[in-house]
């Protein structure tokens, strides 16, 4: 258990940090892109090398896609109905179904444009750390399983760590754009912190003694929760505030992510 509980503090901390970060700071927007772009870097090699490969591994190709392809159908229902609630009431324009996802409101944290009024609702923040529980349970849950493997889980590790980051910094920014008091917003941060160190513990206890088929489900279904992550809310939203410039700190974090793969 000292393993999974070092794991799961180390990855959780970065949502108490970005937290932290949050509620007393406003950064650059291209600075919080580069940010997201990097963890989608760090999260394609993880994806790859530590949970759908495990996951094919265990339980064949069939159970592997399987697992991925309702991973990533949950993750993208339920994203549509958390940006569905962190929009505005009133009725979107064409434009602005190009503007990136809802609940990832990084007008709230930057320093360049006033927060929008779904920040100002509180809804973004909200409904980013829903999300943020939504695919980083499963996530958790298999880097429990790598620490059983052998794997080190390294490379998942950095990968969950480098995007809860900005994530919490973005939530937690909405947060205080709708004026809940610092000790409310590191609070509910700090819950979700405290859920995903269980999902480690769990991973690596109760499911480590789990006959191979059934661990490679978790891996596959964190595998497409992620998946769905990237296309859906990371690299749209770090494109459309940082540009062509964002690719260098994609191949950043991919690169990064490898190396600790290969530890």
């Amino acid at each position: 258990m000292g393993p999974s509980l070092v794991f799961g503090a180390v990855a959780s901390s970065a949502l108490v940090l970005g937290a932290l970060i949050g509620v007393k700071f406003e950064l650059p927007k291209r600075f919080l892109a580069m940010l997201l772009s990097f963890a989608a870097g760090a999260l394609i090699t993880a994806l790859s090398f530590e949970l759908f490969q495990d996951a094919y591994r265990h339980g064949g190709i069939w159970r592997a896609a399987i697992g991925l392809f309702v991973g990533a159908a949950v993750f993208t229902t339920l994203s549509a109905l958390l940006d569905r609630w962190a929009q505005p009431k009133s009725r979107p324009t064409p434009a602005d179904q190009y503007q990136g996802s809802a609940k990832l409101d990084t007008n709230a944290a930057a320093e360049d444009r006033a927060p929008t009024k779904e920040s100002t609702r509180g809804a973004a923040g909200m409904a980013l750390l829903a999300a943020v529980t939504l695919d980083g349970v499963p996530e958790n849950i298999a880097l429990g399983v790598s620490l059983t493997e052998g794997t080190g889980g390294l490379a998942l590790l950095a990968a969950i760590f480098v995007s809860n980051l900005p994530e919490a910094l973005v939530g937690a920014s909405s947060m205080r754009s709708q004026g809940k008091t610092t000790g409310k917003i590191l609070g509910l941060w700090l819950v979700c912190a405290v859920l995903l160190v269980a999902a480690v513990v769990i991973g690596a206890g109760p499911l480590s003694g789990s006959d191979p088929e059934t661990i490679s489900l978790p891996l596959a279904f964190a595998a497409g929760a992620v998946i769905a992550s990237l296309a859906d809310t990371l690299m749209p939203e770090a494109f459309e505030h940082g540009g062509p410039a964002v690719a260098l700190s994609t191949a950043a974090g991919f690169v990064l992510s490898f190396v600790l793969s290969l530890a």
